[in-house]
């Protein structure tokens, strides 16, 4: 188990959220699917749910009043040591700042941040909210790519803000792995010269997507299906596990992957 009790080091994925119309429809969807309970912080909070896994909380979900399938997706929220001093990086590295720094009751600080491609992503500065309690396990998540037109002017924009290396990998598929550069830790993907496809059809704007781990991807593409979701791709084997490209009753996309074992 990969437990998180601090801070996670600044430009790492540290927390996921999603505003959804039918708040209770997506509890059972995403309960079923990863074992997930649900912790309500109450009216002060906008009944801002947290997604608990043995007690511990790996993302949140709330309700989005808005009908309109193109604006639900999963935020990844990247850790930030100085919310304010990246978003700024950020505006100066042709971003725009969707939502301006801003506390969050005693547990952090946030912004919403939209890079020059239009990919949208959360900076969460913790203070007594660190982000997801447990990560790269079944019911959490393990990996976090940018899907954009452009992975050239993307890597770009991300090096400037978080300092990233970027690492090309080999082959015809255009894929830059981000490395911390701090200690060279893989942390996020951008795949280039694609786009994701909405529900009715037309293409979304570039977009961060997830991938949460589980125990058995065949398994879970059922409970997918079961619950209303629906199946873009897979299961299918890759040098890295096994996984699915899916999307919840509502359109989201996401992923669902049984990480290949560890090596060495």
């Amino acid at each position: 188990m990969t437990q998180v009790t601090s801070n996670v080091p600044e430009g790492t994925p540290n927390w996921l959220d999603i505003g959804l119309p039918d708040l209770d429809r997506a509890k059972t969807f995403y309960g079923t699917l990863f074992g997930w309970r649900f912790e309500d912080a109450g009216a002060e909070a906008g009944h801002y749910n947290q997604c608990k896994l043995r007690d511990v909380p790996v993302a949140g979900m709330m309700q989005n009043p808005e009908d309109q399938p193109d604006e639900y997706w999963w935020t990844v929220y990247i850790a930030a040591d100085d919310c304010d001093g990246i978003a700024k990086r950020a505006a100066d590295a042709g971003g725009e700042i969707v939502v301006p720094p801003m506390d969050v009751m005693s547990i952090g600080r946030m912004a919403i941040v939209r890079d020059p491609q239009g990919g949208q992503f959360g900076l969460w500065q913790g203070r007594d909210h660190h982000g997801s309690g447990i990560v790269n396990e079944p019911g959490s998540f393990v990996w976090n790519e940018l899907v954009t037109p452009d992975s050239k002017a993307a890597g770009d924009f991300y090096q400037a803000v978080f300092g990233y290396e970027l690492e090309p990998m080999p082959g015809d598929m255009d894929y830059t792995v981000l490395k911390r550069a701090a200690d060279g830790r893989y942390i996020g993907g951008i795949l280039g010269g694609a786009e994701l496809v909405l529900g009715n059809g037309r293409t979304a704007v570039p977009t961060w997507t997830t991938y949460f781990a589980v125990e058995d991807a065949d398994e879970a593409v059922r409970k997918v299906t079961a619950g209303g979701g629906t199946v873009d791709s897979g299961p299918a084997d890759s040098p890295y596990g096994r996984s699915a490209a899916v999307r919840d009753p509502f359109g989201v996309p996401f992923h669902v992957m049984k990480p290949a074992p560890e090596q060495g």
